[in-house]
């Protein structure tokens, strides 16, 4: 018995695909609509523009009509993340219609719900070939879009499933002291014991931190920041992979992190261990997404863990309604169209995600999986199929995923290598697919 799991990107649609019609785009739907199970990143809401709008969005206000689900399931996707740090764009209100619109089709999707259990649980998705579980949280999002935990007198907050990140900035002896300085100086100290004394806040736990603001700092050799996934937090998660793992055929752990450790291709410290704990603790990959552009593959203990597959549909550019926070946000004047504010916010496609090619180009993995001796399913390959999503097409036909050409494939597949080196990933000669060893 075989499984074959196909794995793509952020979705943001506002657009009809036509993926079964559309002569450019279907040859690489047919290989989605093809795999047993197909999983993608809904980076948005499907609210038809319905709840209140967010004083702080993820970026962009993502709202989106409620078919575009329909649209994605004719393309031949089965699993959605949704913890991503659009989920709250339109509020508890906007996240809620979600949810009813991703419930009322019976579609397979995780990462947020009406309390912390729900957002925290995985969902099941059966083929005829095997039974997929997936668990999706996020690390990326404001304060106050994490669900809450529901008690017995009162019920939990909706939103996301969160992954806290512990952040300290380390700094040499020298720059601590000045640190120290300025906030004795400007009172900081002196208003965070008085915070202490009446209750409102706490010491940190670590006597070597110093804080100021929300910012944790510590004396070491050099300046570097250091970043640790938060252990509640993924304790939690741990607990439903230890579910998820009695109760499917391969378990799947979606992480929306846009983190970075210097170069946006280069994920924070922290990613990389939590990845590695959802293997220790039962995963068999970790589908990685946020920062829009590709970023590498580490295989541990024989398990791949893709730290993010950039695109796969890039329509922000035609979201049709933004909110009047997001003019103020983008300092757009109020009588422009959407389109016109997006112009400005790109100056014209020179800055931005318009102007950077590799916002325009990922890869598509398809691993496949052969049943075990044991019923358990073993990983035996990894086709990797490069992908354009239209650089410099129209402002309407680009975003819209097809197979790259194979000057442009090449170059791809190259990218991706040299971003997983490393990670000490190897590949086979036509960098189409990857050495298991």
């Amino acid at each position: 018995m075989t499984l074959s799991v196909l794995l793509a990107g952020d979705s943001i649609l506002q657009r009809r695909l036509n993926s079964r019609d559309d002569a450019e785009l279907r040859p690489l739907f047919d290989k989605v609509r093809a795999a047993d199970v197909a999983f993608t990143n809904l980076e948005g809401l499907a609210n038809d523009y319905r709840g209140d709008p967010a004083l702080e969005s993820g970026g962009s206000h993502f709202g989106a009509p409620a078919w575009i689900l329909d649209e994605l399931v004719a393309a031949g996707f089965d699993l959605f993340a949704t913890a991503t740090n659009h989920a709250l764009d339109y509020s508890i209100s906007g996240l809620l219609h979600t949810i009813e619109a991703l419930e009322g089709r019976g579609l397979s999707f995780a990462g947020v719900g009406r309390n912390l259990e729900d957002a925290r649980r995985p969902c099941y998705h059966t083929s005829s070939a095997g039974t997929v579980a997936m668990i999706s949280c996020c690390s990326t999002f404001a304060k106050g879009n994490e669900a809450g935990v529901q008690r017995v007198d009162l019920p939990g907050r909706p939103g996301l499933s969160p992954l806290h990140v512990e952040t300290v900035h380390e700094v040499t002896e020298q720059q601590f002291a000045v640190l120290r300085e300025v906030a004795d100086q400007l009172g900081l100290e002196a208003e965070r014991q008085q915070k202490i004394k009446t209750g409102f806040a706490f010491p940190l736990a670590d006597p070597a931190l110093f804080p100021i603001g929300d910012l944790k700092f510590k004396s070491a050799n050099r300046a570097q920041v250091r970043t640790q996934p938060n252990t509640k937090d993924v304790a939690a998660i741990k607990r439903w992979v230890g579910e998820a793992r009695g109760l499917a055929d391969l378990v799947l752990v979606s992480l929306h992190a846009h983190e970075q450790l210097g170069s946006k291709e280069v994920p924070a410290e922290f990613i990389g261990t939590f990845a590695r704990e959802m293997i220790d603790a039962g995963a068999d990959l970790v589908v990685g997404h946020g920062p829009h552009l590709l970023r590498g593959l580490e295989l541990y203990r024989g398990k791949p863990i893709f730290y993010s597959l950039g695109n796969f549909i890039g329509q922000n550019e035609l979201v049709a309604k933004i909110p009047a926070d997001g003019y103020e946000r983008f300092r757009a004047e109020p009588d422009l169209t959407p389109g016109q504010v997006y112009q400005k916010r790109t100056k014209g496609d020179q800055a931005g995600f318009p102007a950077d090619r590799r916002y325009w180009e990922s890869i598509v993995p398809t691993l496949q999986y052969e049943g075990g001796p044991k019923g358990e399913f073993v990983l035996r390959s990894i086709e990797l199929t490069p992908i354009s999503l239209g650089w410099k097409d129209a402002r309407h036909r680009r975003g819209r995923p097809r197979l790259a050409e194979v000057e442009e494939g090449s170059s791809i597949l190259d990218r991706f290598a040299q971003l997983s080196r490393p990670f000490g990933t190897e590949f086979c000669d036509d960098r189409r697919s990857v050495r298991l060893g």
